[in-house]
């Protein structure tokens, strides 16, 4: 879940798309419509870090709109049509504890989380984006809420014995992997040249079924969740991602704009709370979180 990217990089293949769906569109118009919005008020220089009063205003209103991608069990919209996952989820008590009753999502796709964010389509991301430098430079992080491994769907019974990003590399394979996902630079990282760029888990198990690729990276509760049930694939062993020989932690955390400074700290201040008191894993559990995936890690030591 890397950043967003204007372009593929020229070894990499085009996302695979069947025209612009009317989620796509609509999400499209929106962003518009809240860019338009936004030229009518006061919006920080870009970068700028100020203290803000967005929390007060939301407080006033009494709701507030969390940007998700549709990534379960990360966050999604269940079948009444309300947002779930472990950071809706969380983001639920937090915002209760601030005096914020209605929370509204925003479904987006997942390389449209930051842009929406600074157009003000929404009021903070709440999707188990990855923390990490480049997004630090753009948004401002919660702590983390989690960490996690990597794992790759393959074929069932691993026929090419895939560990890790550097058996992909060695054996010049295809591998898949979703749009805007940090999976795209730890294959880069490791020599990988064939990436094919898909729009979510659910099409990189059907790219790996197909043979269109050998294996679909992504994170390792995201992967097990997908293949669960399904005979032709399984996930292989999780692991911790390399880059130049050092571990690249994929803790996820809540994405706030940087002329939001207050509202930041009033959420962090409340989620380290409920990690404190255990009461964070209590409400992550059922998507799949194990205490393995607690962390103390900070925003500041991923931002670095």
């Amino acid at each position: 879940m890397a950043p967003p990217r204007e372009f593929p990089r020229p070894f990499q293949r085009y996302p695979e798309t069947k025209g612009v769906s009317r989620r796509s569109l609509l999400a499209g118009m929106a962003a518009f419509g809240a860019l338009g919005a936004a030229g009518c008020s006061r919006v920080a220089a870009q970068g700028k870090v100020e203290g803000g009063d967005l929390l007060d205003r939301l407080r006033d209103s009494g709701s507030v709109k969390i940007g998700i991608a549709s990534e379960p069990p990360f966050g999604y919209i269940d079948d009444q049509g309300e947002p779930t996952g472990e950071a809706p989820e969380v983001a639920k008590v937090i915002f209760q504890r601030l005096g914020v009753e209605n929370v509204t999502p925003v479904p987006v796709e997942f390389s449209a989380l930051i842009p929406g964010l600074k157009a003000q389509q929404f009021d903070v991301v709440s999707a188990g984006m990855y923390i990490n430098p480049t997004r630090c430079a753009q948004v401002l992080f919660s702590d983390p809420d989690y960490v996690m491994l990597d794992a790759f769907i393959v074929p069932a019974g691993n026929p090419k014995g895939l560990r890790d990003y550097d058996d992909i590399a060695e054996q010049g394979l295809v591998l898949a992997t979703g749009q805007a996902y940090a999976e795209i630079d730890y294959a880069e990282a490791a020599g990988v040249r064939d990436i094919l760029i898909l729009p979510d888990q659910v099409a990189g198990l059907d790219a790996v079924v197909q043979g269109r690729a050998d294996a679909f990276a992504g994170t390792n509760v995201t992967v097990q969740g997908v293949v669960e049930g399904n005979s032709r694939v399984e996930a292989n062993e999780p692991f911790q991602p390399m880059v130049d020989g050092e571990p690249a932690y994929g803790a996820g955390g809540f994405a706030f704009r940087p002329s939001e400074k207050n509202f930041r700290d009033a959420f962090n201040e409340e989620l380290l709370a409920i990690r404190e008191s255990g009461e964070l894993l209590e409400i992550v559990a059922p998507f799949g979180f194990t205490e393995a995936e607690m962390t103390d890690l900070t925003a500041e030591e991923l931002c670095r």
